[in-house]
């Protein structure tokens, strides 16, 4: 499969090195504005041009390696819309059970473990070391920071961000859009658009 990165950041030198370690995948090189005089090439492939030269590109699918839930989202409804598709990147490693629904465009990065009954929406970035455990729900355009863990039956909602080392307990629902702290422990719902701080979690004033 010949694949292209959208995006030339941090975010997307992951993903590239996500993609080096999978079976079957070429990567073709990655896709954005041409950057800063002296900023470093963090991903280590070619740059191909900005979204324009995709159309001129052959290739099977693309990765959108931002890590911005919104622009991600922006993005990736923005290529579909154009028939292109979007591509998952898991890495090796990944512990992903037997019938995990995953939707197109996810990240998952190496060390996570996705445990049975769990639903990952499109377009959803794992990131490393995270746990989501049985029966969640995550929706499109997530973010799960690296580190955090989410306890059964978790719900969390469009577009939310989860930060570094946060915790959920069990049957919590976040609403879309939902901004947790990094290292906040989560031990009631959370109302859409809502960001929440702290050990236990309260809403930022």
């Amino acid at each position: 499969m010949k694949v292209l990165i959208l995006g030339g950041g941090g975010h997307a030198s992951v993903v590239a090195d996500i993609l080096a370690a999978c079976a079957g995948v070429s990567v073709l090189g990655y896709i954005a504005p041409e950057p800063p005089p002296g900023q470093v090439d963090l991903v280590g492939l070619p740059r191909l041009g900005d979204e324009a030269a995709i159309a001129t590109i052959a290739h099977d699918g693309v990765v959108v390696a931002i890590g911005d839930n919104r622009v991600r989202m922006e993005v990736a409804e923005r290529l579909t819309a154009q028939g292109e598709t979007l591509v998952s990147a898991i890495h090796p490693s990944a512990v992903i059970a037997p019938g995990v629904a995953m939707g197109p465009g996810c990240m998952v990065c190496a060390g996570v473990v996705v445990n049975p009954g769990a639903t990952i929406g499109r377009n959803t970035i794992l990131n490393t070391g995270c746990t989501v455990d049985h029966h969640c729900v995550l929706g499109d355009h997530v973010h799960i920071a690296p580190g955090v863990n989410l306890a059964g039956g978790v719900t969390v909602g469009n577009g939310a961000f989860i930060g570094i080392g946060a915790c959920v307990i069990p049957g919590v629902t976040l609403g879309q859009w939902v901004v947790v702290g990094a290292g906040a422990a989560v031990i009631r719902d959370v109302g859409a658009g809502r960001s929440v701080v702290g050990v236990p979690a309260r809403e930022r004033t």
